[in-house]
């Protein structure tokens, strides 16, 4: 809803502009590519990858020992008995259920670190914006979403991410 409002109210500046012979200043930003792009961002997701890589690794291993089973019962199906059968099914339903949750688990571990790191960075890229806008004199500056198409001349997200990087290496 309030990026079609955004998307709506950008056109109508920009009639606006065109029908005034007004000259606008427009850019338009990728803000969580800035943020993910930004040195301070890339060792933060370093870190959450490595403080995970023992659930991914248990993960995996789940996954490979699920398929072992899977093709063992598909192989042995003929000589064994209807109940030996049922439970390697078991067996094979039971790690899927684990396997299940610990990939939600991985999910949710991802999902709120990245969203501590958006909470985190974006007063950072408030901050460079207001910088970018008294230096630049830009009118509107517009997510790069709410877009078909834009010329790369307006997309500043690059200078972002590294007015980010400046930043934080002061």
């Amino acid at each position: 809803m309030i990026k079609k409002f955004a998307t709506t109210l950008t056109t109508v500046l920009l009639m606006a502009a065109g029908s005034a012979h007004a000259e606008l200043k427009i850019a338009v930003l990728d803000t969580q590519r800035a943020i993910f792009e930004a040195e301070a961002v890339k060792s933060r997701l370093e870190k959450i990858n490595a403080d995970l890589q023992k659930d991914q690794d248990e993960a995996k291993g789940l996954q490979n020992r699920i398929k072992t089973q899977q093709e063992k019962l598909q192989k042995d199906a003929d000589v064994m008995s209807d109940e030996a059968k049922r439970a390697a099914a078991k067996d094979i339903e039971d790690m899927q259920i684990d396997l299940q949750f610990l990939v939600n688990k991985l999910q949710k571990a991802v999902k709120d670190r990245q969203e501590e790191i958006l909470r985190d960075m974006v007063p950072r890229v408030d901050a460079v914006l207001k910088d970018l806008i008294e230096l630049e004199g830009y009118d509107i500056i517009s997510e790069r979403g709410n877009f078909h198409y834009v010329n790369t001349k307006h997309d500043i997200t690059r200078r972002v991410t590294e007015k980010l990087n400046e930043k934080a290496s002061r």
